[in-house]
């Protein structure tokens, strides 16, 4: 990516203004932001809000029916607010509805996910009229799954504090209810070397925490034959940086040793997110999960007590096909009994091509709407207490900027978000890991007041 970049005359993007806008997970987010980069690398600056862009890229997500909306909706809005720009489209949504996008109004380029590593050769050949072999200006660019194998790098901060680290693209598991394989194909990944690099260069820019991102990062390894744990330990290593996060790894995947090295690592955080998506055996089997309830109890219990603090964040997917009521208890009732902080829940959504459409039971969206109630007042609980434990207790947070006149937030090492009040925040507090003493909740109940121990 580097070469090619080094190739082109950057003097065709000099002045331009863009404008970005995403959609779904982190790794769309570190990706756009690494879009960002690149482009401000070749002489494009950010717009500001009132302005009009000369270049519009939307990143979009497909994980629901209602995401594909608001993609539909963000394109539109996008075009509406900045005439005569040129709009590219790129994500999962561009990759699996490409001719849906390209038919959007206002829509100029659509690219998939093999295409959009090639997006500065593409905007290139646009703004001087060059045309490649390589490189035709088609309405849309998009690799069939099998062909998507590039592996597109990323380690960016955006507007935040936190590093977001891609260690690993793609998925091999093909869940009854999923399209993330299709739109991201099959996984593949760097070398450890290489993401050791990125995380050398972002402490070196003054990083100091980086969360590791992916679709399927405990899978890392399938390319390189190497595996996530080495991956860990050699990270653990890069100095500058004082803290790591796991943004979400399979059950099956999450090894005892893994756990046991987090444990008593130097910079891997007690923060782990797992997703189960049901509490229910007969569910899972449904879904093609590779874990029974079992082995996710097993692999919670063992992170609290080898890290007793430590949060625990669950996905679980309400109202998919064949989820009786009473699987649907069972769910309920397994969740209740974990040692878990926080629970992610969202309504199942069918999506055109997966196999659980061929399940018979349906649920009504009533139904749905009901038990994602019920299971977000069950993590309101959850998380009320963990954070309750730790009230009076001095901690080690890293604040994040607030806008000015706002209250300062910030995380702990086990992910507990706290609070200073806007009469105490400092800009001098931003990226800076304080030592502080947990207060009562906030007002809304979203963080523990902070107190800095001087």
């Amino acid at each position: 990516m580097g070469n090619l970049i080094d190739m082109i005359d950057s003097s065709a993007f000099q002045g331009k203004k863009a404008k970005y806008y995403t959609l779904g997970c982190k790794l769309n987010f570190s990706e756009t932001s690494t879009f960002g980069k690149m482009l401000s690398d070749m002489g494009v600056v950010t717009a500001k809000e009132d302005e009009v862009a000369d270049i519009c890229l939307i990143n979009t997500c497909s994980v629901t029916d209602v995401a594909d909306q608001k993609c539909r909706h963000a394109i539109r809005h996008m075009a509406r607010q900045n005439p005569g720009s040129f709009i590219v489209v790129t994500g999962c949504y561009a990759q699996l509805k490409p001719e849906t996008v390209a038919e959007i109004e206002g829509v100029d380029l659509v690219l998939g996910s093999n295409e959009k590593a090639n997006l500065i050769q593409y905007l290139n050949d646009q703004f001087t009229g060059i045309r490649t072999e390589n490189h035709l200006h088609e309405y849309h660019a998009v690799s069939k799954t099998k062909e998507i194998t590039t592996f597109q790098p990323s380690c960016s901060r955006g507007n935040r504090t936190r590093y977001f680290l891609k260690v690993q693209d793609g998925c091999n598991y093909f869940c009854t209810y999923c399209t993330i394989p299709y739109a991201r194909g099959f996984s593949r990944n760097p070398s450890i070397e290489s993401l050791v690099k990125q995380a050398e260069e972002a402490a070196a820019e003054g990083g100091k925490e980086i969360v590791l991102t992916g679709v399927n990062i405990g899978d890392f390894g399938e390319t390189t034959h190497e595996s996530f744990l080495d991956l860990v330990k050699a990270l653990d290593q890069v100095e500058g940086i004082k803290r790591f996060r796991i943004s979400s790894l399979e059950p099956d995947l999450c090894s005892d040793e893994l756990i046991e090295y987090c444990a008593h690592s130097r910079a891997f955080m007690p923060h782990f997110h797992i997703p189960l998506q049901s509490g229910s055996d007969e569910v899972l089997k449904l879904m093609h999960r590779r874990y029974d309830t079992a082995l996710f109890a097993h692999k919670i219990n063992l992170i609290k007590e080898k890290m007793p603090d430590a949060f625990i964040g669950v996905d679980v997917m309400v109202g998919c096909r064949g989820e009786k009521p009473e699987y649907f208890e069972d769910c309920y009732n397994f969740l209740e009994s974990l040692p878990v902080t926080q629970l992610h829940v969202f309504p199942y959504s069918e999506r055109p091509g997966t196999t659980a459409l061929s399940i018979p039971y349906v649920v009504s969206d009533q139904d749905k709407r009901a038990r994602v109630q019920r299971l977000l007042k069950l993590s309101d609980e959850k998380t009320q207490a963990f954070y309750a434990e730790h009230i009076g207790q001095e901690a080690e947070a890293l604040f994040e900027k607030a806008p000015h006149g706002k209250a300062m937030h910030g995380f702990t090492r086990n992910y507990i978000r706290v609070e200073l009040p806007a009469a105490k925040s400092d800009p001098e507090l931003d990226n800076k890991l304080v030592k502080v003493k947990l207060g009562e909740f906030n007002r809304d109940k979203s963080a523990l007041q902070a107190e800095i121990i001087l």
